[in-house]
């Protein structure tokens, strides 16, 4: 008798376990997804000289100004900061920067946006950003693309004795140069 009474109770215990197992929630898909570039841009090479992780906004028929304020600093796309890998020392401007990782800001503007290389991490967008922790910024040139992207994107390219950063958005283009 103390048995059955044990395996019923063993029973229940792992119905009712399996019970929230199987009614787990898992969210959807981020409006703003998470992505990466680096270079080489090649899967095959193991040997990276920079990275970039990054969530993507969506325009969806809005400004940048009104996601990206001019004259503010911008966490430079959605959700998290974004967060930059050197692998190697290089240099934004003539700052040096060491190799490791760090947080990418920008402050956006009409003619140049400001890009900023600080030493954050793990933070969730620009609230808390910290000037004092700046390891490097360099003022860009804004130009424009007749092709517009609906989606915040960033692609890296080989420059002369470095890497140069693509942003776009909307017809916008920066290029951020780095050299070795």
């Amino acid at each position: 008798m103390k048995s059955n009474i044990l395996k019923l109770a063993l029973v229940a215990v792992v119905l009712f376990s399996s019970q929230h197992i199987i009614s787990q929630e898992f969210r959807g898909l981020d409006k703003s997804p998470m992505d990466a570039a680096a270079f080489p841009s090649d899967y095959r090479v193991a040997d990276k000289l920079v990275k970039i992780t990054y969530s993507r906004p969506q325009l969806n028929d809005r400004l940048i100004s009104d996601l990206a304020p001019n004259g503010k600093v911008w966490r430079t796309g959605a959700n998290e900061a974004c967060e930059i890998t050197f692998y190697v020392d290089m240099k934004l401007g003539s700052s040096t920067v060491k190799a490791g990782t760090y947080t990418f800001y920008t402050i956006p503007g009409e003619k140049e946006w400001t890009a900023i290389i600080n030493k954050d991490l793990n933070v969730w967008g620009s609230y808390f950003y910290d000037e004092s922790k700046d390891v490097a910024r360099l003022s860009v040139p804004v130009s424009n693309s007749d092709e517009a992207l609906d989606a915040f994107s960033m692609v890296f390219s080989e420059a002369d004795n470095g890497v140069t950063l693509h942003i776009g958005w909307g017809t916008m283009r920066l290029a951020v140069p780095f050299k070795k």
